[in-house]
């Protein structure tokens, strides 16, 4: 089962807030080994986050949008105009593929002029 980054965050919030609350019952009860385990685990935790956040960056944790289906359905007619004007349809459409790569991995958007 894969977790996305934003499941990543949520599980290490869940589990430094647990944390927190076992090192001040801990704390509480005089019992200073079972609170520095406590301190231990949401630095554990945190050290994750800081992790998967280096490895996906910072656009990993962003929503992702819906679909524009006006927009959409443009571009399939502009792809249909390519391939009745004569272009392959599967070389159209990897190149489109491609762009949509390449859109994801260049940042965030801008705004269109």
């Amino acid at each position: 089962m894969a977790l996305s980054p934003r499941g990543v965050r949520a599980l290490v919030l869940a589990v430094c807030a647990g944390s927190i609350l076992g090192m001040i019952l801990s704390s509480v009860a005089s019992r200073n080994g079972l609170a520095v385990s406590f301190g231990l685990v949401a630095a554990a935790a945190v050290g994750a986050l800081i992790l998967v956040t280096a490895v996906v960056g910072p656009h990993g944790f962003e929503r992702r949008g819906t679909v524009d289906e006006r927009r959409a359905a443009e571009i399939e007619q502009q792809i249909g105009g390519l391939v009745s004007s004569g272009a392959d349809e599967t070389a159209v459409r990897r190149v489109v593929r491609d762009a949509v790569e390449l859109g994801r991995t260049a940042g965030p958007p801008r705004a269109r002029p």
